[in-house]
C-alpha cells in the first residue's frame, strides 16, 4: 500500500487522479405492457362492453391519476417490481369517440370484472417470467461440441478478444493475468500488442499488486499518471491503463489490463467496453473448463459402464447341476458398481463352494475389494475345503494386501452333493437363516469381518436340511433396510414370508418373493448394496 508520505507527495493540481468504478447490479428497463401485446385490444373491448375504461398506469404516475380513478389495484408479482396499477374510470356519456353500450355496467360490476382480469394478468406475467428464466437456463444447457482445428484453439480466441477490446477503446496492448490454484500469484496467460516472450516471465505475486487486488474486489481501476501507476504496481510500462476483473458468477479468475502508450483517460463507456471484454474471456474460459470436464466425465461414464458390465458378468447366472439341490442368487448395487456379491463354483474335490460377500464402502472402491476377495476365494479353495480355513486364509490375504481399511462381511459354505448337510462359516454382518417346514432358525451371529486383524478366528457350523428345506443368506443391506419410519426389515421380515410359502414355491419363486418383500419395505431401494443367496434341497 502507498505510505501516507507517498500519497501526500502527489500534486493535487497536476491533474493526477485515480478512478475506481464499482460494479452495480444492472437494472433492466422494460416497456410497460410488453408482456401482453393484446392488452390494447382488451381495453377497447372492455370499454365498448362495460362503459368503463380500464388502464394500466405506471407506479410513478399514480399520484397524478389517483383522484380521477373510481377503482385501482396494484399488480403484484413474486420477486419482481410491479409493472403498475390497473385503474377504472367511467366513460363520459357525451364522448363521441366511444361507442357506448346500451346497458353500461355499474361500478361494482365493472370492479368485479376488472378484479378478475387483474388476477389473470398477474398469472400471465408470472408465467412469462418463468418462461424467461427457463429459456436462459436452457441456454446454459446447450450441449458443448468441441471444435477441432487450430483456428478455434483457446489461445487464438483469447488473443482475438483482447485485440478487439484494444481496438474498441483506442488503446495499444492488453494482457490477461489469471490466478494460480493457491490464489497467491498472477500469471500472464494471454496478451496482444506485447511480445509473446512475456508469457515466459514468472508469475507475479498478488500481494502488493494493489490495482489487481482492487479489481478482484469487483472494481474497475483507471490509472493515467506514471507516479500513481508505480504506486499501484502496474505490471507493464505504459502511460495509462485500465484494470478490470475476470470472473464467473461463482469464481474469481484474474484480471485484464488494457494499456495505452500515451497519457489519456478512459471514459465510462471505454471502461464498460473493457468489462465486456473481460466477460467474454470469462465465458470462453468457463466454456473450455466445462468442455474439458465434459470430456473427462464422458470417459468416466464409459469406464463405469464397462466396470458395471464386467461386474455383472462376474456374477454366476447359471447354477451348477447338482443332483438333489437347487440354488439361486441376486445382487444389486446402490450405484453403477458396488461391493455386494454372491458366488458359487465347483472345487477340485467335487464339492460346491458357495459365498456371499459385502465389502465395506460403496462404488468403485467396494467393487475392487469384492473382486479381490472373489479371486482369492477361488485360489484358496484349490487347496482347502474347510470353510473356516478358507475364511482364515482370505482374512490374512485381505489384511496383508491392504492398509487395514478394507473389510468384508462374508459367508462361505461347502456342499457335498451326496450329503444333506452344509458346512459353513461366516464373518461380520451376514444373516444365515434355515427355512424348515415347521419354522425358521437364525444360524449366524454378528462377528468380526475379514480384513481387520490377522488373528481373527472363525467357527464352522453344520446344518442338515431335509428335502424341501432351504438355507437363505442375505447381506446387511437387506436385513438392515429401513422403511419410511426408520424401522429395519430384520431377519424375520424375510424369513417369515419365505417360510410360509416354502412348500408351494420353487427356489426362483422364493428369491423373487424375497426381492419383492425387500422392495416393498425399503424407503430407498438404492440406498445400500444388497445380495441374497438361496440354497435348497429339492423336495
Amino acid at each position: 500500500m502507498p505510505t501516507p508520505e507517498e500519497v501526500e507527495s502527489l500534486d493535487p493540481s497536476s491533474n493526477t487522479h485515480l478512478k475506481v468504478y464499482t460494479e452495480e447490479t444492472p437494472v433492466v428497463v422494460r416497456p410497460e405492457i410488453e408482456a401482453a401485446t393484446s392488452f390494447p385490444l382488451f381495453q377497447d373491448a372492455f370499454r365498448r362492453t362495460t362503459g368503463w375504461a380500464l388502464e394500466l398506469i405506471p407506479e410513478d404516475r399514480m399520484i397524478d391519476r389517483f383522484e380521477e380513478l373510481q377503482w385501482s389495484r396494484k399488480i403484484k408479482l413474486t420477486g419482481e417490481e410491479t409493472p403498475g396499477y390497473l385503474g377504472l374510470t367511467p366513460i363520459e356519456p357525451n364522448d363521441p369517440s366511444v361507442d357506448h353500450p346500451r346497458n353500461a355496467l355499474s361500478r361494482d360490476e365493472a370492479q368485479t370484472l376488472a378484479e378478475s382480469f387483474a388476477r389473470m394478468f398477474e398469472e400471465l406475467l408470472e408465467n412469462q417470467r418463468a418462461l424467461w428464466q427457463r429459456e436462459a437456463e436452457l441456454a446454459a444447457g446447450v450441449p458443448l461440441v468441441h471444435a477441432k482445428g487450430g483456428k478455434n484453439h483457446l489461445a487464438v480466441r483469447l488473443e482475438t478478444v483482447l485485440q478487439g477490446g484494444v481496438e474498441a477503446v483506442g488503446a495499444d496492448a492488453a494482457a490477461l493475468y489469471l490466478l494460480d490454484e493457491g490464489t497467491s500469484l498472477l500469471k500472464l496467460r494471454a496478451c496482444w500488442g506485447m511480445p509473446r516472450s512475456r508469457l515466459l516471465d514468472p508469475a507475479r505475486p498478488l500481494q502488493g499488486s494493489l490495482a489487481d487486488l482492487e479489481a478482484l474486489l469487483g472494481h474497475a481501476v483507471v490509472l493515467d499518471d506514471p507516479q500513481v501507476m508505480k504506486l499501484w504496481n502496474v505490471p507493464e510500462d505504459f502511460s495509462s491503463a485500465v484494470c478490470v476483473p475476470v470472473s464467473t458468477p461463482t469464481t474469481i479468475l484474474g484480471t485484464i489490463w488494457i494499456f495505452s502508450r500515451r497519457k489519456r483517460d478512459f471514459t465510462d463507456t471505454e471502461t464498460g467496453m473493457a468489462e465486456v471484454v473481460a466477460g467474454r474471456i470469462a465465458s470462453d474460459l468457463e466454456r473450455e473448463m466445462l468442455m474439458n470436464e465434459g470430456v473427462q466425465n464422458t470417459k468416466i461414464k464409459e469406464q463405469m459402464a464397462a466396470a458395471q458390465q464386467w461386474q455383472r458378468g462376474g456374477m454366476p447366472s447359471v447354477p451348477p447341476l447338482v443332483n438333489g439341490w437347487e440354488m439361486a442368487g441376486w445382487s444389486r448395487q446402490a450405484s453403477s458398481v458396488g461391493g455386494d456379491f454372491y458366488h458359487w463354483f465347483c472345487s477340485p474335490s467335487g464339492r460346491i463352494t458357495l459365498a456371499l460377500g459385502d465389502a465395506s464402502g460403496n462404488g468403485i472402491d467396494a467393487a475392487l475389494t469384492a473382486s479381490a476377495v472373489k479371486s482369492a476365494l477361488r485360489a484358496h479353495t484349490q487347496y482347502h475345503e474347510d470353510p473356516t480355513t478358507i475364511l482364515s486364509q482370505l482374512n490374512l490375504t485381505l489384511w496383508t494386501d491392504s492398509a487395514g481399511d478394507r473389510e468384508v462381511n462374508l459367508f462361505c459354505g461347502s456342499l457335498g452333493p451326496s450329503q444333506g448337510e452344509i458346512r459353513f462359516a461366516s464373518a461380520g454382518e451376514v444373516a444365515v437363516v434355515a427355512l424348515r417346514r415347521d419354522g425358521w432358525e437364525l444360524l449366524s451371529q454378528p462377528g468380526q469381518p475379514i480384513g481387520i486383524s490377522p488373528e481373527a478366528g472363525f467357527q464352522e457350523q453344520i446344518v442338515d436340511l431335509a428335502p424341501g428345506e432351504a438355507l437363505v443368506v442375505f447381506s446387511e443391506g437387506v436385513f438392515g433396510a429401513r422403511d419410511h419410519l426408520g424401522q429395519p426389515l430384520e431377519e424375520a421380515g424375510l424369513a417369515i414370508p419365505l417360510q410360509e410359502t416354502l412348500e408351494t414355491a420353487s427356489t426362483k419363486d422364493l428369491l423373487a418373493l424375497a426381492c419383492d418383500r425387500l422392495e416393498a419395505h425399503a424407503a430407498d431401494p438404492n440406498q445400500d448394496d444388497r445380495a441374497i443367496l438361496i440354497l435348497r434341497r429339492t423336495p
